[in-house]
């Protein structure tokens, strides 16, 4: 089990990728499992701060992470959920709302330790090291400086056709920070023993080939 935490756009998922293909590991993006909720709450256009009406939601919700191979796929009430679906702007920071509801935070956290058995799994998101994974055998915290993270956004939603101005971008993402990191619900810090890596001035082969070193002399 290896833990990857940090804020959006530090590299999480491509890093967490390139990882887990290296070794032959599982990907859990643990995001997506918010994502995947705030995009329920989004489809019955409900009000994410009526906490009744969120509870209500999970009750009836069936989300489910299926492993096929090496990857694994959400699920909601029997329907695949496409990765495009649930990263738009709008879902990202539904998704930060969302993740501050501490029984929303408790209902994954079953369905996220279900997937650990016999396989390796690199588990990228914000508390995998401090709340969901906390014997994990490496740790990582990946950070950046918001200017670097917020044009890698920027470029990333190009790329997905959704052309919007780096000043919006960096201002979601310093309003996401902010929301993460002080949430009285498993904040976004890294844990005690987790190692540092900040990848602002790194290509991801150069932290890839950092972290692949440290999990050689960790494993």
């Amino acid at each position: 089990m290896i833990t990857i935490d940090g804020p959006a756009g530090v590299g999480k998922s491509t890093v967490a990728k390139c990882l887990a293909a290296r070794l032959g590991y599982v990907y859990l993006d643990t995001g997506a499992l918010y994502r995947a909720i705030a995009w329920k709450v989004q489809h019955e256009q409900l009000d994410p701060n009526n906490l009744a009406h969120i509870q209500a939601l999970l009750a009836r919700t069936d989300l489910r992470l299926m492993l096929s191979g090496d990857v694994l796929s959400i699920w909601v009430d029997g329907q695949a959920l496409n990765q495009e679906v649930i990263r738009t702007p709008g879902i990202s920071q539904l998704a930060s709302c969302i993740a501050a509801i501490q029984s929303v935070r408790d209902w994954l956290l079953p369905i996220q330790r279900k997937v650990v058995g016999e396989v390796g799994i690199i588990a990228e998101g914000r508390d995998m090291g401090t709340r969901v994974f906390p014997s994990a055998d490496v740790k990582f915290f990946l950070d950046a400086e918001l200017e670097v993270r917020a044009i890698r956004r920027q470029r990333e939603l190009g790329q997905q056709g959704k052309d919007i101005d780096l000043k919006t971008v960096r201002n979601d993402i310093a309003v996401r920070d902010d929301r993460d990191r002080t949430r009285m619900v498993d904040p976004l810090c890294p844990a005690p023993e987790a190692i540092m890596v900040d990848t602002s001035r790194q290509s991801v082969k150069e932290v890839v080939g950092h972290m692949m070193q440290i999990i050689a002399d960790r494993l």
